[in-house]
């Protein structure tokens, strides 16, 4: 049976009834890592460091609880059979992260008079490095699984504390965390060459939106997960709703150029 077997134990160590985990650290570095790009990006775009600093908090707070509630509504059965597990946080939902995230970023904008489209512009490649480092705890934690196959880089999870179902435990399935993380440095070489050009502010952001809502919409075929319209798995109907907003919003940003009366010159 081809593939790498993972057979890591997700939990690093106890301590009492505090527990550190490998998907914990690593959203730990994630967000280190955003603040800290997202500073730099910031200081060329004209917001200081300290606005960055203390928005940070709120996003995270913001961005756990919304991609932990999409989880738990995307898994409702389960946790209403087993609602002692909704406070976990074993589980988040990168779309929930996203939209969680957002609306603390919009309140903290207006609240100090930020710019808001340029103040996404400049988090954004922090987001997709945060969501790459994010990654590397659901290789260990088992719970982004794709389907199986015979592929020879196929991830085989053997540990008995992994998330994967059972009835995929000790089979070859798609690294779907690895697919993504791919992708994902892909967007950001595309989002770092189109922040060089894009003079719009909003863009880069949209941008971002665009890339990775199109890539989480074909490799979410590689995942098991339940289907819910048209054949397509709820992260993949988001996918295509985030997809088409995102494109019509760039759209009208590049027209609104275009308005009467600031007719480009010929």
């Amino acid at each position: 049976m081809n593939g790498i077997v993972i057979n890591i134990d997700p939990v690093i160590f106890h301590l009492g009834v505090f527990e550190l985990r490998w998907y914990g650290l690593a959203i730990i570095l994630a967000v280190i890592a955003a603040v800290l790009i997202t500073v730099r990006q910031s200081r060329k775009k004209g917001i200081i460091a300290d606005e960055i600093f203390s928005l940070a908090l709120w996003v995270m707070m913001s961005g756990v609880l919304g991609a932990r509630l999409l989880h738990v509504i995307d898994n409702l059965g389960y946790y209403l059979s087993n609602p002692s597990q909704i406070l976990q946080f074993q589980g988040l939902a990168i779309w929930g992260g996203i939209a969680g995230g957002g609306i603390a970023v919009i309140i903290y904008a207006r609240i100090r008079h930020l710019p808001l489209a340029r103040l996404v512009d400049a988090m954004t490649p922090g987001l997709l490095t945060a969501q790459m480092i994010g990654r590397i705890g659901c290789i260990i934690n088992g719970d982004a699984y794709g389907g199986l196959t015979d592929m020879p880089w196929a991830f085989i999870y053997v540990h008995p504390n992994a998330f994967i179902p059972a009835n995929l435990r000790g089979l070859p399935t798609h690294p779907y965390p690895v697919y993504e993380m791919l992708w994902n440095t892909m967007a950001l070489l595309i989002i770092l060459w189109l922040g060089r050009r894009l003079k719009r502010d909003g863009l880069v952001f949209l941008s971002y939106l665009s890339l990775y809502a199109l890539g989480r919409f074909i490799l979410t075929f590689v995942r098991q997960e339940n289907i819910t319209l048209w054949g397509l798995q709820q992260a993949q109907i988001m996918a295509l709703l985030i997809l088409v907003a995102s494109v019509a919003a760039m759209i009208y940003l590049n027209r609104k150029r275009l308005l009467p009366g600031k007719l480009p010159e010929h």
